[in-house]
C-alpha cells in the first residue's frame, strides 16, 4: 500500500482557516468523492467535525487520529502516526485527507498527492507544503484549468520520487 493524499490549495497554498475551508468548488467534492470512495482515509477528529453532521465518511473505512480516548461510530479511532499506519495496512487504497497537521504528520510517508489548485486568495491559517518547490516531488499529471462561479481551478497528481 502506497500512503497518498488529496488536499485543495488555493494560490498561496493555503487549505483553510479555522479549521474549515473557506471556499469549496462542487467539482472538487466530487472529484474527493471519486477518489476516496472504497479506500481508507486518514483524519484528524477536528477535520472529521467539520464533515457534514460530524460523522465518519460513508463507503469509506474513516481512520481518525486524536489524543482523546473517545469512541465514534463508523470509526476506527487510533492515538499515533504509527497506529494509524498499521490500519492503513490493511487496506488496498489509503488517502489521508487532512487537516493540516494530520498532514505534516504522514506527509513523510506520502507517495502520491491528489491536489486541487483553486485560482484564489482567502485568508488560510493553514497551509500545505508549497510541492512545486521541494526537489523530490514531480507533478506527474496537470489537468486544464476549469471554471465554477467565476473560479478557476484545475486537478494535479504529484509523485514522490
Amino acid at each position: 500500500m502506497e500512503l497518498e493524499a488529496i488536499v485543495a490549495v488555493y494560490a498561496d497554498w493555503g487549505i483553510g482557516a479555522g479549521g474549515t475551508q473557506p471556499v469549496v468548488l462542487k467539482a472538487d467534492r466530487r472529484h474527493f468523492q471519486s477518489l476516496t470512495q472504497g479506500a481508507a482515509v486518514i483524519v484528524g477528529r477536528r477535520t472529521l467535525g467539520d464533515f457534514p453532521g460530524g460523522r465518519p465518511l460513508k463507503g469509506r473505512h474513516n481512520i481518525v487520529v486524536t489524543r482523546q480516548n473517545i469512541q465514534i461510530e463508523g470509526a476506527e479511532i487510533v492515538h499515533s502516526t504509527e497506529e494509524a499506519l498499521q490500519a492503513a495496512r490493511a487496506h488496498e487504497r489509503c488517502l489521508v485527507i487532512g487537516g493540516a497537521s494530520i498532514y505534516r504528520q504522514f506527509f513523510p510517508h506520502l507517495k502520491r498527492v491528489y491536489l486541487t489548485k483553486i485560482e484564489l486568495t482567502p485568508r488560510s491559517d493553514s497551509f500545505f507544503p508549497k510541492l512545486d518547490t521541494l526537489d523530490d516531488w514531480v507533478c506527474t499529471q496537470e489537468g486544464a484549468w476549469q471554471e465554477e462561479n467565476g473560479l478557476r481551478y484545475r486537478f494535479c497528481t504529484y509523485e514522490r520520487e
